[in-house]
């Protein structure tokens, strides 16, 4: 279970579930940010679907804040950093000057995603398949089999609560001790409740734990307590 502050174990290493959907590893000095999909909007107008154009400046935003308060070593971004293999080269100037900003000065690395396979054009940065760090081992997409220390991102967790007659449903960080499905980071992700087929065989159901984010706070919800939805 999480403490107060949304510290829990992973494999034995100390981890931060922060309430905005990132994982801070304080005795790493290490940041991991999965699925920001930056560029999502501008994507989707090349298709014909109209949004506010607005996404990657709220979601770099909201990233340059956490940041800020963690000031770390390294950052991990775990794969769909960019919505497609063509979003980081349509960044916009002030948007590549401020995710630059924020990587200067510390190791940044992009793990290769579904969306966007190969390193983002024209930024700073080493580009991996997965990265392995003392006991843990950071990719993208959940290996199918158990992997302990494993932290992933690829299915936009969340997970559904009713109380007194009312339905919460919240994005969640979803493990069970050994290994961890990141929430997505993005301002226009979607998500998938963890009780979805999608997430079968990934954890030990009998010591699995949803940490929804809240307004303020992590909140820890064993598995029997969830509903599909």
């Amino acid at each position: 279970m999480a403490g107060k502050d949304g510290t829990i174990l992973i494999a034995g290493e100390r981890a931060v579930c922060d309430q905005r959907g990132v994982l801070f590893f304080p005795d790493l000095g290490l940041l991991a940010v999965s699925d920001l999909h930056l560029e999502k909007g501008s994507s989707l107008a090349r298709r014909g679907v109209l949004l506010p154009p607005y996404d990657t400046a709220a979601t770099l935003l909201r990233l340059q804040a956490i940041i800020a308060d963690y000031n770390p070593r390294m950052v991990i971004s775990l794969g769909d950093s960019f919505h497609d293999s063509e979003g980081s080269a349509r960044l916009p100037d002030p948007f590549r000057d401020r995710l630059c900003a924020m990587m200067a000065g510390r190791d940044w690395f992009w793990v290769a995603g579904n969306h966007d396979p190969d390193a983002p054009a024209g930024l700073p940065g080493e580009t991996v398949r997965e990265l392995a760090i003392g006991g843990l081992v950071f990719r993208h997409e959940p290996s199918a089999v158990p992997v302990a220390g494993e932290i992933a991102g690829h299915l936009h967790p969340c997970a559904r609560i009713v109380q007194r007659g009312r339905s919460v449903r919240r994005r969640c960080f979803a493990s069970d001790g050994d290994r961890l499905v990141m929430p997505a980071f993005g301002s226009y992700t979607g998500s998938l409740n963890v009780l979805d087929r999608a997430y079968a065989g990934l954890f030990r159901w009998d010591a699995f734990v949803a940490y929804m984010l809240g307004s303020s706070r992590i909140f820890a919800i064993a598995g029997s307590m969830l509903r599909p939805g």
